[in-house]
């Protein structure tokens, strides 16, 4: 079932989303500071591009630098990020096909306004399922 939802989001928004995280995350690496937002950017879009059966966790090790960074991050770019997720969720859970993607999306919000301190595995591996 993920497949089909995960080829059912691609084609909807899911290629658009990976490429709009991907420019971002270019312009970003161009200078040596945004390198680190740049590399946050390129995560998050390739967890948008095939985001079922995956699920973000908290990092354990995530100190001081990735707080700093996802304060930068929030006031930057992390709000607008989660406002095209908030609308395009909305948008998607119009019809009744579109619910799992619309949930889908609202399940980027978190991960699209503080990246720093988490990290994106397979859903087994985030309950501990092996």
């Amino acid at each position: 079932m993920k497949t089909i939802l995960n080829v059912i989001w691609l084609i909807l928004c899911g290629f658009w989303m990976f490429l709009g995280y991907m420019v971002a995350g270019l312009v970003l690496c161009i200078t040596i500071i945004g390198i680190p937002f740049g590399l946050a950017a390129f995560r998050i879009g390739i967890y948008a591009l095939w985001p079922f059966g995956y699920s973000v966790i908290d990092r354990r090790d995530a100190g001081a630098p990735s707080f700093v960074g996802n304060i930068l991050w929030l006031i930057l770019a992390g709000w607008w990020l989660a406002l095209g997720h908030i609308f395009t969720g909305i948008a998607l859970c119009i019809t009744i096909i579109g619910i799992p993607l619309g949930i889908a999306n609202f399940k980027l919000i978190p991960v699209s306004l503080v990246p720093f301190g988490k990290e994106i595995v397979p859903s087994d591996e985030a309950f501990g399922v092996r």
